[in-house]
C-alpha cells in the first residue's frame, strides 16, 4: 500500500470534506443572472454562435416560468434567489481544457482533490477521470487503451469545440429542454463544466469513469452538464462525486444530465453527493433507453438544505428497462425530497424503484415519484418499493406516489414501509455488547445495504462513513 493510501485512510472522513482553500479565480461574473451575465460566460468560453442562442433562448424561459411552489409537500425555495448567486467562477489554472497530470495543477486545487482521495481513486478503480472545481473541469485523463477503441471522455467544454456536430445534436434537445423546468431553464442559460461520454458500438468500458465537482467559494452556482452516449450494445458506468464545505451564505448547485442508452445498451449512472446544509441541490436528470437498453441509476443525497432531485427515464424501445436505487438522509433542517420517474412508452418494457430514507432531529425525507405505462405498452411491469427509518418523533417521512395506466395488459406493484429504530432492537444489540450509537449504525448499515452493494467498494465505504458522519451530526 502506498504511503498516500495510508494517509488517506487514516484522514478523518469529515476533515476530506470541510476544509475550505482560500478564493482565487482567474475569473468571475458579477452576481445575479442578466443577458449581459450570459453574453460573458459564452464569450469567455469562446463558444460557437448556436451555443450562445441556446443560453439566450433558455434565459428567456427562465424568466417567463414561475418557481415552483404548488407541490404538496415540496421543500421551501423561498431563500433561492438567483441575483444572490455568483453564477461563474473560472478557477486560476492556465489551461482552460483540463489538465491530464495532477502535478500540474496549482497546489491548493490539487490539495483539494488528494483530500478527497481522487487520484489515488484513478490509480486503483477507475478508467478515466474528470475533477470539476468552482465552474470549469481542471483534471480530464483517461486510459490510452479505451481512447484507442474509440471512447470520448472529455469535459464538456472541450466537447463543444471538438465534436460539435454530436454535442449539438443532443444537448439540451430531446432529453432535458429547458421548458422541462424552470431550473433546467437556469441550468440551460449558465451551465458550466461537467462530463462528455461516448462509447462506440459494441465496446464495453470494464472499469467505471468518474467526475468529482467541488465547490469552494461561498455564495455561488454550480451548473455543469453531463452529456452520455453508450450506441448500441454498449456499456459503460459513470460515477458522480460532489462536495462542498459549510458556509454562512447558501450556495446553489443545478446540475442537468442527459443520457441516451442505444439498441441493447447498458449505462449505469452513479452519484454520491455530499453538500453542506447551506446548498440547495435542484438537478435535473434524464436518460432515453432504446429498443433493449437498460439504465439504472444509483444516487445517494445527504448534506444539502434542500434537495428536489427525481431522476426520469423514457423507456423509448421494445424490452427496454430501467433500475432506480436511491438512499436520502435528513437530519435538523433539511428536507430531501428524491424519488424517481419512468415512462413506459413501448410494450415489454420494465422497471424497478428503490427508495430508502433516513431521517433524524426533525428532518424531512420524502419520496415523490411518478410511474406512466402508455396505451399500447402491453406486457410492461413496474415494482415501487419505499422503504423510510425514523430516529425521533421530530422527523417526518412522506411517500408521494403517483401512477398513470392507460394499459390494462400490465403488472403493477407497490410497496411502502415507514418505521421507527424500535427500543426492542437496540435493547437486543446492546445486550450483545454494542452501545446506543453503534447500535444504531448497525441498523441502518443493514437498511442501506441494497443501495451500497450495488456500488463499488470504495464508494460504498465513503456512503457508509458519510451515513455515520451524518447520525452523528458531525457533517454541514
Amino acid at each position: 500500500m502506498s504511503s498516500q493510501q495510508d494517509e488517506l485512510k487514516e484522514t478523518d472522513t469529515e476533515a476530506r470534506f470541510e476544509f475550505k482553500k482560500e478564493e482565487k479565480s482567474a475569473f468571475q461574473t458579477e452576481k445575479g443572472l442578466t443577458e449581459e451575465t450570459v453574453r460573458v460566460i459564452s464569450e469567455d468560453k469562446d463558444e460557437p454562435e448556436w451555443m450562445l442562442e441556446r443560453r439566450l433562448r433558455a434565459l428567456e424561459q427562465f424568466q417567463e416560468m414561475p418557481m415552483p411552489t404548488d407541490w404538496p409537500g415540496q421543500p421551501d425555495l423561498s431563500e433561492v434567489d438567483v441575483d444572490e448567486i455568483i453564477p461563474y467562477i473560472r478557477p486560476d489554472v492556465d489551461v482552460r481544457a483540463g489538465v491530464d497530470d495532477w502535478t500540474e495543477l496549482p497546489d491548493e486545487i490539487k490539495d483539494t482533490f488528494d483530500k478527497l482521495g481522487i487520484p489515488e481513486a484513478e490509480k486503483n478503480a477507475l478508467s478515466g477521470v474528470g475533477a470539476q472545481y468552482e465552474s470549469e473541469v481542471v483534471y480530464q485523463n483517461m486510459q490510452e487503451r479505451w481512447e484507442e477503441k474509440g471512447v470520448i471522455f472529455c469535459n464538456m467544454d472541450e466537447a463543444v469545440q471538438e465534436h460539435e456536430e454530436i454535442v449539438r445534436e443532443h444537448f439540451m434537445t430531446k432529453c432535458v429542454p429547458p421548458s422541462d423546468n424552470k431550473f433546467a431553464a437556469l441550468h440551460g442559460a449558465i451551465w458550466s463544466g461537467g462530463s462528455f461520454v461516448y462509447v462506440p458500438e459494441n465496446t464495453t468500458v470494464d472499469m467505471p469513469v468518474q467526475a468529482y465537482f467541488r465547490m469552494n467559494s461561498e455564495g455561488m452556482g454550480q451548473f455543469e452538464h453531463t452529456l452520455i452516449i453508450a450506441e448500441e450494445s454498449s456499456e459503460v458506468h459513470y460515477i458522480e462525486g460532489c462536495s462542498a464545505p459549510k458556509y454562512s451564505a447558501f450556495n446553489l448547485h443545478s446540475g442537468g444530465v442527459e443520457v441516451f442508452v442505444g439498441e441493447d445498451a447498458h449505462v449505469q449512472y452513479s452519484t454520491v453527493q455530499n453538500w453542506s446544509k447551506n446548498t440547495y441541490n435542484l438537478n435535473t436528470k434524464r436518460a432515453i433507453a432504446e429498443k433493449g437498453g437498460r439504465m439504472e441509476w444509483i444516487s445517494g443525497s445527504m448534506g444539502s438544505k434542500a434537495t428536489m432531485l427525481y431522476p426520469s427515464t423514457i423507456l423509448k424501445g421494445r424490452g427496454a428497462s430501467d433500475n432506480h436505487i436511491t438512499i436520502a438522509f435528513a437530519g435538523e433542517g433539511q428536507d430531501i425530497d428524491t424519488g424517481a420517474k419512468v415512462y413506459h412508452n413501448a410494450p415489454d418494457t420494465k422497471s424497478t424503484i428503490e427508495s430508502k430514507s433516513i431521517s433524524k432531529d426533525g428532518g424531512r425525507t420524502n419520496y415523490r415519484g411518478l410511474v406512466h405505462i402508455a396505451d399500447g405498452a402491453e406486457n410492461s411491469s413496474t415494482a415501487v418499493e419505499c422503504d423510510a427509518l425514523m430516529f425521533d418523533n421530530e422527523s417526518t417521512s412522506d411517500t408521494m406516489p403517483y401512477m398513470e395506466i392507460n394499459e390494462s395488459k400490465v403488472d403493477v406493484a407497490h410497496e411502502a414501509t415507514v418505521g421507527k429504530i424500535g427500543d426492542e432492537d437496540i435493547f437486543y444489540l446492546q445486550s450483545r455488547g454494542l452501545d446506543d450509537d453503534d447500535a444504531k449504525q448497525m441498523i441502518v448499515s443493514g437498511f442501506i445495504e441494497p443501495i451500497t452493494e450495488e456500488l463499488p467498494i470504495e464508494y460504498a465505504v465513503e456512503l457508509n462513513r458519510l451515513v455515520e458522519l451524518e447520525m452523528e451530526g458531525s457533517l454541514g
